[in-house]
């Protein structure tokens, strides 16, 4: 899925000046956008924790999938076991990269065309969360 384009999607949400989203296409930008930073947070952190994630990978998918499941799980355990956990730390130390070029030399996947299913599917999650935020409102 796509944001909008030409839709804003910066919008401050708290404090006296907050500007609400105008429309479902704000709205789902905005949370898109948020949901977009949180995800590639954690996969920064995961890059750090398991140098299998670092590269890519030419296991079936399947096996991938697996793979980064069971990274994050064992990395939210040892979350929960450990009072300080040292890749956080060296994570919130390390400046953030927002373009991270590839180091093997491998051709990565730079953009997807969108397709009239996955525009109508996006379509509806718009309305259909605006209208739980507006329920909220």
């Amino acid at each position: 899925m796509t944001l909008y384009q030409g839709v804003r999607y910066h919008l401050k949400e708290w404090g006296p000046a907050a500007a609400q989203p105008a429309n479902p296409q704000e709205h789902f930008n905005m949370r898109y956008t948020k949901a977009r930073n949180v995800i590639e947070r954690a996969f920064r952190i995961m890059k750090m924790r398991w140098g299998i994630l670092r590269s890519a990978s030419f296991y079936p998918i399947q096996i991938q999938i697996t793979l980064i499941m069971t990274c994050f799980l064992i990395h939210n355990f040892i979350r929960l076991e450990m009072e300080v956990d040292p890749m956080k730390i060296l994570y919130d130390a390390t400046p953030s990269q927002q373009h991270e070029e590839p180091e093997d030399g491998v051709d990565y996947i730079g953009t997807v065309e969108a397709t009239n299913e996955w525009t109508t599917n996006r379509d509806l999650l718009t309305q259909e969360l605006y209208a739980i935020w507006n329920q909220g409102n």
